[in-house]
């Protein structure tokens, strides 16, 4: 009798637990015309499997091959093999970046998405996923896994300091030292070095090495012209990004958008790094996260943007090209450039890394802790003159308590003192937008009936007799 009592209040407190967990993972209760997102392999993979789909894919190839959009769509027979398309999960997939499958996913993006657009647009929709996290994970994690000694002096040369993180980690010591060897080696007296493998090494150098290594490398804060040459020689620029003459931006844009790969993390860069005036920090979404990775994106493509000079005054990144020759089309090309030189939402991120921070820049002084979050209001462009010293980001390791002082919360006493917050804080704080909390009104979850926790002490003592 004891044990079935026993076995009866378990399984009340289970259906307990789950009635107040949230939404119900059952199928069906997913808004309508919500759709799972899906990577356009196995996009491929599910269309090839359904006859109508797979016939409609290849009709819509053969319609899209050397012909304008308005030819294409005066074909009744490739509309509507376009109609049925827009309804499959192929015509809303995206990628990965650095996906097994990336290249044979990207193929497949752009085989559909190249002819549907009038003409050749200045800004492309970005075929990767959209970026999630935040700049504080990265300084979370950067904080568990560097290894370097948190009680270094502030006035250290931080970018020497991210040499030594990353030298601790055998994967970025290795492909590290790996592109460095590449774009480095002399092939002749005429050819200094090997672009094309200099440029594949510093892919797989980026795309491999987690970006808690690469970002301290690229985009360490400085006070002195030698921090500052060491950051622009990060990437080996006279063989990566140096050459004998700047060719035109639009030359250069015109080059990237022929390869698949470099189309997409040009894309994808301005999807993320587009100045938005609207929001705080300059950058879509409030988030330098996914413009630092974009940016990173670039190195290693024939559109790889550094740092123009060792200036200390303020941060210029540009790609190796100029305006020189654009003709009527200088204004489209002065655009493009500024988008890198003249990039608030750019330079914004660049600082907010280097200082620690995942708030503004234009908050120099961290905030004392509140108990609400400030108001969001748009803040003036950061001056090119600013400060970049590390007012928050106190040694050659970046740390979750200095990254997130303008947060307040306490410190956790507990023995985990690495990370010096809870995992709830860490949930909450450091990535707002993901909070495990679930809307109570939403028409999709599970709520606990009203009576449920009145009635839960009589009914356990029910039991128990």
């Amino acid at each position: 009798m004891i044990l079935a009592n026993a076995f009866c209040i378990v399984l009340f407190v289970d259906e307990l637990l789950r009635c107040r967990a949230g939404p119900s993972s059952l199928p069906g209760q997913d808004p309508p015309g919500w759709r799972a997102p899906v990577d356009c392999v196995r996009a491929n993979e599910l269309c090839a499997a359904e006859p109508s789909c797979s016939s409609r894919y290849r009709t819509l190839r053969q319609c899209l091959a050397g012909r304008d959009r308005n030819t294409m769509l005066a074909n009744k027979e490739c509309q509507a093999a376009l109609e049925v398309l827009q309804g499959s999960p192929l015509y809303d997939c995206r990628c990965k970046r650095a996906m097994k499958k990336e290249l044979q996913c990207l193929q497949i993006y752009w085989s559909i998405h190249l002819g549907l657009t009038e003409g050749e647009e200045f800004y492309e929709a970005s075929p990767y996923e959209p970026v999630t996290s935040r700049l504080s994970d990265i300084f979370r994690l950067a904080s568990i896994f560097s290894g370097m000694d948190p009680t270094a002096n502030s006035k250290s040369n931080h970018c020497l300091d991210a040499a030594k993180a990353c030298n601790l980690n055998d994967n970025c010591k290795r492909l590290r030292s790996g592109y460095i060897s590449t774009c480095s080696k002399e092939i002749s007296a005429a050819e200094h070095c090997s672009r094309r493998k200099c440029h594949k090494a510093l892919r797989q150098f980026f795309d491999r090495v987690p970006s808690e290594y690469t970002y301290r490398l690229l985009f360490c804060s400085c006070k002195d012209q030698a921090c500052a040459e060491r950051r622009r020689q990060t990437i080996v620029p006279s063989c990566s990004y140096e050459d004998k003459e700047k060719p035109n931006c639009l030359d250069l844009r015109s080059t990237c958008r022929t390869d698949h790969l470099c189309r997409s993390r040009l894309a994808d860069f301005h999807s993320n790094c587009q100045a938005s005036p609207q929001a705080q920090t300059g950058c879509p979404g409030d988030n330098y996260q996914a413009c630092l990775g974009s940016y990173a994106g670039l190195i290693g493509f024939d559109v790889t943007p550094n740092y123009v000079d060792a200036s200390t005054a303020g941060i210029t990144v540009s790609p190796w090209c100029s305006c020189k020759g654009s003709g009527n089309l200088e204004e489209e090309c002065e655009k493009f450039l500024r988008d890198f030189t003249e990039n608030p939402c750019l330079r914004n991120a660049i600082q907010a890394f280097g200082n620690g921070t995942d708030v503004s820049p234009s908050v120099k002084n961290p905030l004392p802790p509140v108990t609400a979050p400030p108001k969001a209001e748009k803040s003036p462009a950061l001056p090119d003159d600013i400060n970049d010293s590390n007012t928050m980001y106190d040694t050659s390791v970046i740390t979750t308590c200095t990254s997130v002082q303008e947060h307040g919360p306490k410190l956790n006493k507990s023995q985990e003192q690495s990370l010096c917050y809870s995992e709830t804080q860490l949930t909450t704080d450091l990535m707002p937008d993901q909070k495990t909390l679930v809307d109570q009104t939403a028409g999709g979850g599970r709520q606990a009936p009203g009576w449920i926790l009145p009635a839960a002490p009589l009914l356990l003592a029910r039991l128990a007799l």
